[in-house]
């Protein structure tokens, strides 16, 4: 696996977590750079960034253990409404998942709210390849 591919992994792996990141301008140098074909290029940060996912959900699905203890981030009444919204809007409301800010909380409530990683892992990489087509497409029209 070429340096440039490796780098596209982890921009789009720590941008998927709650870690700050621009996934989207490393893979347009990436593809800027032509030594990487376009499909390798939507694989890996999709790969990576799904699987950045994977960890909020990790997260989410043990972070209730901690709600009663000072340093929780979020007061109760946050964590309430957010796993209520999740609950109305269901799984497929992680076709957000790509979208920032709201993204990676979203991850992470489907962890808190126990959607099977199996569905969520299949609906997030949809969600996350379906942004990285639409970069590279807008991309190879203007470039």
């Amino acid at each position: 696996m070429s340096s440039l591919v490796t780098a596209l992994f982890i921009s789009a792996f720590t941008s998927a977590t709650l870690l700050p990141g621009s996934s989207e301008a490393v893979l347009l140098g990436v593809l800027a750079s032509a030594k990487v074909s376009t499909g390798t290029a939507i694989a890996a940060a999709t790969i990576g960034n799904t699987l950045g996912s994977c960890i909020n959900w990790i997260i989410g699905r043990f972070f209730t253990h901690y709600r009663s203890r000072r340093w929780f981030p979020v007061p109760d009444q946050k964590f309430d409404h957010f796993t209520a919204w999740y609950q109305r809007w269901g799984v497929w409301s992680l076709l957000l998942s790509w979208m920032p800010v709201v993204g990676d909380p979203l991850t992470v409530i489907a962890g808190v709210s126990r959607t099977p990683l199996v569905l969520f892992t299949a609906i997030v990489a949809v969600a996350k390849a379906l942004r990285y087509l639409a970069v590279a497409g807008v991309f190879k029209l203007v470039w």
